[in-house]
């Protein structure tokens, strides 16, 4: 009887043991990245009677007999499965769609880390990406010719970072050339480039026709700034090294460029007073494209009766810019987002993985760390590697199933219920043995 109670007792720990674990659980079925516990029992020694024999003289064999003195916490682990997805549309919060945490530190060598899959985070005045508790987030230095590197610094999104202007390179000209225009129509169609110092021009095209089937000449190019008059700018279309005007020749058939103009090698060579430089007191040494040169695609250009609406295109250059936000793809690189349009990559999430995440250790605020039995971590980055890609704006839920958690609390409570039964009916025993003395 005294046996039985003791086991009953163990039973009652035990089971309290998992109703915590369950509390917990529950407890944290709406925090971020929360990586819900179990608990499974397993029993303590059992007490032997009478060993087993074996058989001999003609009898058979005998079993041990044995008696149990109850049950104990077998383990207590924490399940890394992936929680629902919670979309927030807020770019600072972020979430990891498959294997990996993030990795934080509140170390000034970043050598103390920890790992975490909630992505709550925030910026700080300095502009460093933390958590809610201001633990900096960790990612890869990307340089200044948008190289990934392995240095490993805190991210930081530096609001007074800037852009530099950039000059266009190459202009496409797409539309229609009307097949119906008589000789010697011209149509004169514009776009704005830019140098090297973000200056703006305006680059005007002018064609004439110069064949009633399919001949168009591209002749009269001008350039002027957009803010300066006095700088005196001349354009010259170089076909294939030769300067001069560009002859266009269309199929009489299809209305498309015939593939001896469409293998020309166009470029517009800009220059002031035969130098590709321009002086004017408030612009500065700017250059043009490359060198000068500005390359020219027609591939797009063709000749049907339709509308005129050929028309040039800048597809490069800019203006300075300064930062005005950010955003992460799904390889967890951060792009700073400019006020010129630009993007320009920043940096990096790094991200880590483990041998044996269930034995990682809990440290509370959603992080953990590393332990003897969780094996190094593996330093890399999303949607490479074995590690999931990142989602901005949004974040992990807790893996905490309700229906789940109910299901084991009222087992839970069931048992605990039936042992306490187990130490009420053992006392009802030896209040019985007692008054045998009556």
């Amino acid at each position: 009887m005294m046996r039985s109670m003791y086991s009953a007792i163990s039973g009652l720990r035990s089971h309290q043991t998992k109703m915590d674990v369950i509390g917990n659980n529950i407890a944290n079925v709406n925090t971020v990245g929360y990586k819900k516990q179990t608990v499974t029992f397993q029993e303590v020694f059992s007490q032997v009677i009478r060993g087993a024999s074996a058989p001999q003289d003609g009898k058979g064999g005998t079993n041990p007999q044995q008696i149990g003195l109850g049950v104990d916490v077998g383990a207590i682990n924490t399940i890394h499965t992936q929680g629902a997805t919670q979309r927030t549309d807020n770019p600072e919060d972020l979430m990891i769609n498959g294997e990996g945490f993030f990795v934080v530190t509140d170390d000034t060598n970043f050598e103390r880390r920890y790992y975490t899959r909630a992505g709550n985070f925030t910026l700080d005045r300095d502009g460093n990406l933390v958590t809610a508790d201001g633990y900096k987030v960790l990612g890869y230095v990307i340089d200044e010719d948008g190289n990934i590197t392995n240095t490993v610094a805190p991210i930081r999104i530096n609001k007074s970072e800037t852009i530099a202007p950039s000059p266009t390179t190459k202009i496409e000209i797409r539309g229609n050339l009307d097949s119906r225009a008589e000789v010697g129509d011209k149509h004169t169609a514009d776009t704005i480039i830019k140098d090297s110092l973000g200056n703006s021009y305006v680059v005007t095209f002018e064609f004439t026709k110069d064949d009633g089937n399919s001949k168009w000449i591209i002749n009269g190019v001008t350039i002027k700034p957009q803010s300066e008059d006095d700088i005196n700018l001349t354009g010259v279309l170089s076909v294939d090294d030769d300067e001069g005007d560009l002859s266009l020749e269309f199929d009489n058939t299809t209305g498309k460029l015939t593939d001896d103009s469409k293998n020309k090698s166009i470029t517009l060579k800009i220059s002031q007073d035969g130098d590709n430089t321009q002086d004017g007191d408030n612009t500065g040494d700017a250059r043009f494209g490359n060198n000068g040169e500005i390359s020219i695609d027609i591939s797009q250009l063709h000749q049907y009766a339709a509308d005129m609406d050929a028309k040039p295109y800048a597809m490069d250059g800019n203006t300075s810019g300064t930062i005005e936000g950010y955003t992460v793809d799904p390889k967890g690189i951060v792009y700073g987002v400019f006020s010129n349009g630009d993007k320009k990559a920043l940096a990096q999430l790094m991200l880590a993985k483990f041998d044996n995440p269930m034995g990682l250790q809990k440290m509370g605020s959603n992080l953990f760390i590393d332990s003897r039995n969780s094996g190094e971590p593996q330093y890399g980055v999303a949607d490479s590697g074995g590690f999931g890609s990142v989602l901005s704006g949004s974040l992990e839920m807790s893996n905490v199933d309700l229906a789940y958690e109910f299901t084991e609390m009222i087992t839970t409570q069931r048992g605990f219920q039936a042992n306490s039964r187990i130490i009420t009916v053992a006392d009802e025993m030896l209040q019985e043995l007692v008054n045998m003395k009556r």
